[in-house]
C-alpha cells in the first residue's frame, strides 16, 4: 500500500492508461459522473451507482455524448425515484 493517497484525477488518468483507453476524464466530465452516481444511489439504491456509470460508459462508447447519456440516466432515475415515493 502506498504511503501517500492517490488523488482522484491521478487515479482516473492512471487507470485509463492501464486499461488502454484514450478517453480523458476532465474536471467537467468528472463532475457529471460523480453527480450521476450520486443521483442513482439516492434515487434507486446504492449499488445502482457503479452500474449506472458503467451503462452510461457503454452508451458513450457507442457514440452518445457523456452529457446526454448522463442526463437521460439521471432523468430516468429521478422519475423512478419520484414514482416510488408516491
Amino acid at each position: 500500500m502506498s504511503e501517500e493517497p492517490v488523488g482522484l484525477q491521478q487515479w482516473v488518468d492512471t487507470l485509463g492508461a492501464h486499461l488502454g483507453t484514450d478517453y480523458q476524464i476532465d474536471e467537467e466530465s468528472m463532475h457529471i459522473l460523480l453527480d450521476l452516481a450520486r443521483d442513482a444511489a439516492h434515487e434507486i439504491v446504492r449499488p445502482a451507482a457503479p452500474l449506472t456509470a458503467f451503462l452510461v460508459g457503454v452508451a458513450v462508447g457507442r457514440g452518445q455524448s457523456l452529457g446526454s447519456a448522463a442526463a437521460r440516466a439521471t432523468e430516468l432515475a429521478q422519475s423512478l425515484g419520484e414514482a416510488a415515493d408516491a
